[in-house]
């Protein structure tokens, strides 16, 4: 996901069609400890040295033990959507990413990000 700059990854099962969803955020609650979660004010005690460790957390673990246990609804749109429709399900599902299926085909992802600069007026 950093690599690439993803919100997430969108996670097919044996046929290809999408499964789940695994948010960025998802990852980053994985990778910080729960009682920093509960207290963020404890957050301050880390020195960016030992943040940049957080990632060290991650790099044992596979993408099926970073997922919710219960897969959340899935943001899928058809091919033929339209760029509203397409912004629509983000903002109700809050989502960065949807799923792009056809005739029972993963297509692609359009992220939040894509959406945006298409719908958005240049700088």
């Amino acid at each position: 996901m950093a690599d690439r700059q993803l919100p997430g990854l969108v996670v097919v099962d044996d046929d290809g069609l999408p499964y789940s969803v695994l948010p960025g955020s998802q990852v980053l609650n994985f990778a910080i400890p729960s009682y920093v979660q509960e207290d963020p004010s404890l957050a301050r005690v880390y020195d960016e040295a030992a943040a940049d460790r957080l990632g060290a957390r991650l790099e044992a673990h596979t993408v099926r033990e970073l997922m919710p246990a219960k897969p959340h609804e899935l943001p899928v749109v058809e091919s033929d959507d339209t760029v509203m429709e397409i912004a629509a399900m983000m903002a109700g599902m809050h989502t960065p990413l949807v799923a792009v299926v056809d005739d029972g085909e993963m297509l692609g992802v359009v992220t939040l990000s894509a959406l945006l600069a298409r719908v958005l007026p240049p700088a």
